[in-house]
């Protein structure tokens, strides 16, 4: 695409701006930081028309527009994505819907995805943290070829991280634990070990996430019995 087909794009985007949805986004922890309140089902209803644009996706993301850098993961080419690229859009992740967005969306579907699990789910920065740990459950849930070997070693990083009080990675941490558990009984069970031991935790954090996610897998776990 060419880059007055982008401008297009970004003026349909600011056509729609719904200020009122926009203050709205706000109480559920989203950035308003050139925030235009358009809704996820638009953004991919519009994407619908430019899959796989590798170019676009570029400069919407360039753009700095909350909707746009959503997009932008939408409509880009999971084979062209580069790990310095990956690296520069997490490097400017502000608020957990993006982040959420691109690594589900984008991230999961390259190469560079189990590579990122384990150096991001270490760093310091909360969204680039986050970011390992959705790559985490969303590798988990769309990841149809992988054994569980993979999934299992990163339960350790679940563990390693569980302490961390921000409220953007405990969830995160959480996510992951879940839909690794999700996954198939015998990681349920692993899980819920892991959980189990995090729920005693002196950390009122790893409680939490050990708590939650107990709820849900030991849920899990007894439908599949019955």
């Amino acid at each position: 695409m060419t880059s007055q087909t982008a401008k297009e794009i970004l003026t349909h985007l600011k056509s729609l701006a719904d200020p009122h949805n926009a203050d709205g986004m706000v109480r559920f922890g989203i950035n308003p930081k050139n925030t235009l309140g358009v809704s996820i089902p638009t953004l991919r209803g519009i994407a619908k028309s430019h899959r796989r644009d590798h170019a676009l996706a570029l400069e919407l993301w360039d753009s700095g527009i909350h909707e746009a850098r959503i997009l932008a993961a939408f409509v880009d080419d999971p084979k062209l994505v580069t790990e310095a690229q990956m690296e520069s859009w997490a490097d400017v992740f502000d608020s957990w819907d993006v982040c959420d967005q691109v690594c589900s969306n984008l991230f999961d579907k390259t190469k560079f995805a189990n590579q990122k699990v384990d150096e991001w789910s270490a760093c310091s920065e909360e969204f680039v943290k986050r970011a390992g740990f959705v790559l985490m459950a969303s590798l988990a849930v769309h990841d149809k070829t992988s054994g569980d070997e993979r999934f299992e070693k990163w339960l350790p990083l679940i563990v390693r991280e569980a302490n961390d009080e921000r409220n953007f990675v405990r969830k995160a941490v959480n996510w992951a634990l879940r839909q690794i558990g999700k996954r198939n009984s015998r990681l349920c069970t692993k899980a819920i070990k892991v959980a189990r031991e995090l729920s005693k935790s002196e950390s009122k954090s790893a409680r939490w996430i050990g708590k939650d996610a107990l709820r849900e897998l030991e849920n899990k776990k007894s439908a599949a019995r019955k």
